[in-house]
């Protein structure tokens, strides 16, 4: 390879973006740089001197070891360039990234620590020996992400939303939480934060206070369940007689006012109806409505019936159902009765019409012999 050749591609080294791992290395590709112009100019200068044979340090006795008769210590390009062959590129949004395996390799419950973390083994190169990883995340999003790798947190940067952060980071497995994450935006933060721990709380809730109540009602054989949320120190009191006149025949209740104070807020139901989504549930049903609690009074009607006024108050609920046909449940079936309607005016109009057999001409009906009548009809 020409000298011009071996300057082109060390320039185009020079120019590619490095992602440096620590200031020590930044300042050995400084060191190799100086060196290697040094070298250079000494080689293209007018007066080409031998260098002479490295002599054995005066300091050493006859009886040791030999020094080494290389003419000089090997160059530090070289050092540059396994440097850069421990190092692999990563193209994210057609943007290159040089980096150190083991950053990745020291954080092996991420993504890129799983991929690089086993031999490269998972992982595919292009044709040009680069790892193209994170579809569909921007170059300036996995710059910021790539600082975990290195100092343990994330700085969001300006242009970025923090939800757009947040599903990156879910994407690659990264922490995205108060101790990663630094953020201008204060309310995005605090709201994506607020969405991972209103999950985290109702997938609990719906282990230790809904579930039970559904399979209550799936032992019933019911494939739908309504629950209404009260507050612990709620008292329901029906009349036994005059029950109050509820919607839904098997309503259940659940008496937990941390339950009552999670569902004040839309964006906890939000959540929760995620939550029930990914759980397979269907038809789910979040709101407020009024529930009652106790009988007020009876009024008298005309004619002797009675009228019984409870006192409502206004509890949050949710309805969800497991039912697999639930299309076919509430619809007949035509397919299993034959239909005889006629869709034709005409049709229906006119006198029924005697079916002949095929290709018989029709025939008028013979009238029976006079002879064969008995006498009383003659």
């Amino acid at each position: 390879m020409s000298e011009s050749q071996t300057k082109g591609q060390e320039a185009m080294l020079d120019r590619m973006f490095f992602y440096p791992d620590s200031s020590s290395d930044t300042e050995e590709y400084r060191t190799a740089e100086e060196e290697r112009r040094k070298r250079l100019s000494k080689r293209n200068g007018p007066n080409i001197r031998r260098i002479p044979t490295a002599m054995p340090p005066k300091n050493l006795s006859s009886n040791g070891p030999m020094p080494s008769t290389s003419t000089q210590d090997p160059p530090k390009n070289g050092q540059k360039n396994q440097v850069c062959e421990d190092r692999i590129t990563l193209v994210v949004d057609n943007t290159r990234f040089v980096v150190d395996p083991a950053h990745f390799t020291a954080h092996p419950n991420t993504m890129l620590g799983r991929m690089f973390s086993s031999g490269i083994e998972f992982t595919h190169t292009n044709e040009r020996g680069e790892y193209e990883v994170a579809e569909g995340i921007s170059a300036t999003v996995f710059r910021a992400i790539l600082e975990y790798y290195r100092g343990g947190t994330i700085r969001c940067p300006p242009t970025v939303s923090v939800q757009e952060l947040r599903e990156a980071c879910d994407y690659l497995l990264v922490p995205f939480d108060a101790n990663t994450v630094r953020c201008q935006n204060l309310r995005g933060l605090l709201h994506e934060l607020s969405n991972e721990g209103a999950r985290r709380q109702f997938e609990s809730f719906l282990e230790r206070l809904i579930l039970p109540l559904m399979v209550e009602s799936a032992q019933r054989g019911d494939r739908e369940c309504h629950v209404v949320v009260l507050l612990d120190d709620d008292s329901v009191e029906w009349d036994e007689e005059y029950p109050p006149q509820m919607g839904d025949e098997y309503s259940q209740t659940v008496l937990s006012t941390p339950l009552y104070r999670f569902f004040k807020y839309i964006e906890n139901r939000d959540v929760a109806k995620q939550v029930m989504k990914e759980r397979g549930l269907k038809k789910i049903r979040l709101g407020v409505e009024g529930y009652p609690t106790y009988k007020e009074k009876v009024r008298k009607r005309p004619g002797g019936r009675a009228e019984v006024i409870y006192n409502y108050v206004q509890r949050p609920f949710i309805h969800m159902s497991w039912e697999k046909e639930e299309a076919k449940s509430r619809h007949v079936d035509f397919q299993c009765f034959k239909s005889k309607s006629v869709t034709n005016l005409a049709e229906a109009t006119a006198d029924p019409v005697i079916e002949l057999e095929p290709n018989r001409a029709r025939e008028e009906p013979e009238l029976p012999d006079p002879a064969d009548l008995p006498d009383e009809d003659q």
